[in-house]
């Protein structure tokens, strides 16, 4: 077993692990303990008790963050002609068609969002093992495959911080929204989307508790588990 820094160690001795933590205590003790010498991500992961096995059980979706993600996200667009236009018009970093498709096969991943316009998929499908593997293939789903004349507002969004929500084969749900640095009601107005987000989706045919379990964490500190009853609570307006 790997040795446990001081830092981790001092972190950890201020969370009772018999304890289920409310929001706002929570968000408050994964900023106090995000030591590292940079800007921590903060994360949520969240246990469903969703059967994967089964598709019409499984959660994927997308939200805006209203306080964004705290980075600056690199946005490339599939588009061309008055596509192409609008997407560089609303400030996307790299837009193109084949010569895009072309860099990406040589191994260029220097992005974090790829959206397309629906014509250009039947090029773009190809590269399905390469941006599968990394969570990039656009994909109507996550609204990232759009019309033209909606690639303004699909480019806006995500340099926002528009992020995908995802259950994963372990029926885990994991997200990261927003820094360390943020003012902590920052981070309980973007964990509260989030969970917005995901209550809305639970799957009809999950049947009992939805939410088993859910931990706040940073880049690098410790878990904090939350109660998931005051999660299952969180209604926006």
């Amino acid at each position: 077993m790997a040795k446990q820094s001081k830092r981790y160690t001092s972190a950890q001795s201020t969370i009772d692990i018999e304890k289920l933590y409310n929001i706002e205590e929570a968000v408050g003790l994964v900023k106090s303990n995000a030591t590292a010498k940079f800007d921590e991500t903060v994360e949520l992961h969240v246990k469903t008790n969703a059967d994967t096995r089964h598709a019409e059980q499984l959660v994927r979706g997308v939200v805006l963050l209203p306080h964004g993600l705290g980075k600056i996200v690199r946005v490339l667009v599939f588009a061309q002609a008055d596509g192409a236009i609008a997407a560089k018009d609303a400030g996307a970093d790299f837009v193109g068609a084949d010569d895009l498709i072309e860099n990406i096969e040589k191994g260029w991943l220097d992005f974090d969002t790829v959206i397309s316009t629906p014509e250009m998929m039947g090029k773009v499908g190809k590269l399905g093992r390469i941006l599968g593997r990394k969570g990039l293939m656009p994909n109507p789903r996550t609204g990232t495959v759009v019309q033209s004349q909606d690639l303004g507002r699909a480019v806006d969004e995500a340099k926002k911080g528009k992020v995908e929500v995802k259950m994963d084969r372990t029926a885990v749900i994991h997200v990261a929204f927003g820094k360390a640095s943020f003012e902590e009601s920052m981070l309980v107005d973007n964990l509260n989307t989030v969970m917005d987000m995901i209550s809305r989706s639970r799957p009809a045919a999950v049947k009992g508790q939805f939410l088993k379990s859910a931990y706040l964490t940073s880049t690098m500190g410790p878990s904090i588990a939350l109660d998931v009853a005051d999660l299952s609570l969180v209604k926006m307006e």
